[in-house]
């Protein structure tokens, strides 16, 4: 059964064995991504139970404009955010961004990205650490994970030209904070 249909069928009969085969297909995903936030295993845990709570109260909200499991990874980067957004005290470091996959996927033939491509990776890793949760968000939605821009516009439920002008602030915002670090 695909994702979507076992949403719906899970949507339509509240079926709590149904929304298991759900858990059991994406909670390790899901732990990945809250680990990376909170960078503690009892914290990811319970993020990724949060998460999985949560989704079962929203799940009639998904609309299936995107695929489910796209639909999932912003649901949750959103509660991670949130958890960073009421946790400021504590900072967030994200062993799990791969410098090769974020080094090839900064370039975006279709947008200037040019003044990212030529960041050094670990240099960019640190700037990722001191910009808001929500751009730290987006960029990695977009070039960590590969969402498109419609992908990011229906799971973010804003227009593509919004997600646009979000990516170049938030692309602008990591080069300014690059380049305060590197060159202070």
């Amino acid at each position: 059964m695909s994702d979507e249909d076992l949403v719906r069928a899970i949507v339509s009969s509240n079926d709590t064995m149904l929304f298991e085969i759900l858990y059991d297909r994406y909670s390790q995903v899901v732990y990945n991504k809250c680990f990376s936030f909170a960078k503690n295993r009892y914290e990811a845990e319970d993020l990724t139970q949060d998460v999985f709570l949560k989704l079962f109260v929203k799940l009639r909200s998904f609309k299936g404009n995107s695929k489910f499991s796209t639909w999932l990874y912003a649901f949750t980067y959103n509660h991670c955010v949130n958890y960073v957004n009421r946790n400021t005290a504590k900072k967030i470091e994200r062993k799990s961004v791969d410098s090769e996959v974020l080094e090839t996927r900064l370039y975006d033939p279709q947008t200037d990205d040019q003044d990212i491509t030529q960041l050094q990776v670990d240099k960019l890793k640190e700037a990722l650490e001191n910009v808001s949760p929500d751009e730290k968000m987006i960029l990695l939605l977009k070039y960590q994970d590969g969402l498109s821009i419609k992908e990011l516009s229906n799971s973010l439920e804003i227009g593509e030209s919004a997600v646009k002008m979000r990516l170049k602030r938030a692309k602008e915002k990591l080069v300014t904070v690059y380049n305060e670090q590197a060159y202070g």
